[in-house]
C-alpha cells in the first residue's frame, strides 16, 4: 500500500474541545483525508470560539455536528449514530475540562455524550492533551489522565514546548503529522506485543583526523522504519543510530554512536535482554590503526598519506554467538550477486535470517527491494516504499518466532 494511503478504508469520528489548539485540527483533518481516511468533524461550543465549523466542513467533505439536538438525524440522536460508523474515536485538542468529563463520566454535551455513548469493543477512543503546562502538571489533570487510560483511552502526547500563552513546558498537542502517524500505528497489527527488539541503523563513521574519515552512503532510512514498524506492532524498540539526520520514530528508545567500535560497545550489553536484533546498519569493515590528532595538511610534495586500516569488531557475529542471544536479522548492502553474498553471509554469521538489497540502488532512497535469505530458500519482497517493506518484515519475523515456540 502506498504510505500516502494508510488510512484507506477508516471512518475516522474527529472530535474538538475548546483550545487554541484547534488550528492543528484543521490541517489533522487534511492529513488524515490525504491518508485515505474518512473524517466526520464533532466540535464542542468551546471549539468553536477557535475555529469554524465551515473551516472544518470544507476540508472533510462532511457536515460538522455540533449540537446534541441536531435535528439531522431522523431519531434526533447524533451522539449514538455518529460512533457507530467509526473505526475510532479521536479527540483533538483534548482541553482539561473535557479530559475531566471523560474521567468523571459526564456527558453534557453532543462531544462527550459521543463519547460516553461509543460502543467501546468497536470504537476505541484516542485523546491528543492540549493546554498550559500548570494545568498539564495539576495534580487534578494528572489523576484524571490515568483514569481515562484506566477507562480504555489512548492518550498521544502532549508534547513539549513553547505555549501560547508564552510559556515553554509540557502541555502542547502534538503536531497534525504526529497525529496522524499515531493514528497508523493503532490501526496496525499487534504482532510484537510484549516484545523487545533491538535495531542498529545508519553508516558509521571511522575519523581519520579531526575533519575527515571513513564512511559510506546509507542514509539509515530502512533501519528507522523497522524500528517505526516494530514499535507499531507493540515491541519495546530501542535504535542505536550512526550519524544520520532523521527523526526518531515514535515510541523508539534511540542511542546515537559515530563509530563501529562504539556501535559494538553499545550494542553487545544491551543484546542479550532484548528477543530480537536486526542489524540493518552500514557497518564500516575496517578504520584507521591510528587516527590524527590534527588535519592532515598537504605537503606540497603531491605524495599521498598511506594508512594502516584495522579490522572492526563484527557487531551482528558477535550477538549471534552469544549464549542467550536474540533472534538475529542480518542485512547484506552489496552490488552485485545478492542471493549469493547474502547467502554466504548467512553461513559466516550463523544467524536465521539476513535480508539483501542492492545498496548503491537503494542508499538515500525512500524505497527499496528486499531478498530474504535463509536455509530453506530465498523468496523476495517486492519494490515498495521502506516503511511498507519494513512492516513486511516486521511480519515476517513475527511469523518466525511464533514457528520456533
Amino acid at each position: 500500500m502506498s504510505e500516502s494511503k494508510q488510512l484507506a478504508g477508516k471512518h475516522v469520528l474527529l472530535g474538538l474541545s475548546g483550545g487554541i489548539a484547534c488550528y492543528k485540527s484543521a490541517e489533522l483533518v487534511r492529513l488524515l483525508v490525504k491518508a485515505g481516511a474518512t473524517v466526520q468533524v464533532v466540535m464542542s461550543e468551546a471549539a468553536q470560539a477557535f475555529i469554524t465549523p465551515i473551516t472544518l466542513q470544507a476540508l472533510s467533505g462532511r457536515s460538522v455536528y455540533t449540537d446534541q439536538w441536531d435535528a439531522r438525524e431522523a431519531n434526533n440522536m447524533a451522539h449514538i449514530n455518529l460512533s457507530r460508523e467509526a473505526d475510532a474515536m479521536l479527540v483533538a485538542p483534548a482541553s482539561a475540562d473535557f479530559i475531566a468529563k471523560l474521567a468523571q463520566g459526564r456527558a453534557d454535551d453532543l462531544l462527550s455524550l459521543t463519547a460516553l455513548a461509543r460502543p467501546t469493543e468497536r470504537c476505541p477512543l484516542l485523546v491528543a492533551p492540549a493546554m498550559n503546562r500548570e494545568m498539564w502538571l495539576h495534580p487534578a489533570t494528572q489523576r484524571n489522565v490515568l483514569q481515562i487510560q484506566a477507562d480504555g483511552a489512548s492518550v498521544l502526547g502532549p508534547g513539549n514546548g513553547e505555549q501560547a500563552c508564552g510559556e515553554t513546558g509540557d502541555g502542547r498537542m502534538l503536531e497534525a503529522e504526529e497525529l496522524r502517524d499515531a493514528l497508523i500505528a493503532f490501526f496496525q497489527p499487534k504482532l510484537l506485543a510484549g516484545k523487545t527488539v533491538l535495531i542498529t541503523a545508519g553508516p558509521t563513521f571511522e575519523p581519520i583526523d579531526p575533519v575527515r574519515g571513513i564512511t559510506n552512503l546509507s542514509s539509515g532510512k530502512m533501519g528507522f522504519a523497522i524500528a517505526r514498524a516494530a514499535a507499531e506492532a507493540g515491541a519495546a524498540v530501542t535504535l542505536v543510530a550512526g550519524p544520520v539526520h532523521l527523526p526518531t520514530p515514535a515510541g523508539v528508545r534511540r542511542i546515537d554512536v559515530q563509530t563501529a567500535q562504539q556501535m559494538h560497545d553499545t550494542v553487545l550489553p544491551l543484546a542479550s535482554s532484548h528477543q530480537i536484533f536486526v542489524a540493518t546498519a552500514a557497518v564500516a569493515d575496517w578504520r584507521p590503526a591510528q587516527t590524527n590528532a590534527h588535519k592532515i595538511k598537504k605537503d606540497g610534495k603531491k605524495i599521498s598519506p598511506v594508512f594502516e586500516l584495522t579490522e572492526n569488531p563484527d557487531i551482528l557475529a558477535a550477538v549471534a554467538a552469544l549464549p542467550k542471544g536474540p533472534f538475529c536479522v542480518g542485512f547484506a548492502a552489496e552490488s552485485q550477486d545478492l542471493a549469493r553474498h547474502a547467502r554466504e553471509k548467512l553461513d559466516r554469521k550463523k544467524v536465521p535470517l539476513i535480508v539483501g538489497n542492492l545498496g548503491p540502488a537503494t542508499f538515500g532512497r525512500d524505497d527499496n527491494a528486499l531478498l530474504l535469505v535463509d536455509a530453506q530458500g530465498e523468496r523476495e519482497l517486492p519494490h515498495n516504499d521502506k516503511l511498507s517493506l519494513a512492516r513486511d518484515l516486521v511480519r515476517e519475523i513475527a511469523e518466525r518466532l511464533t514457528e520456533k515456540r
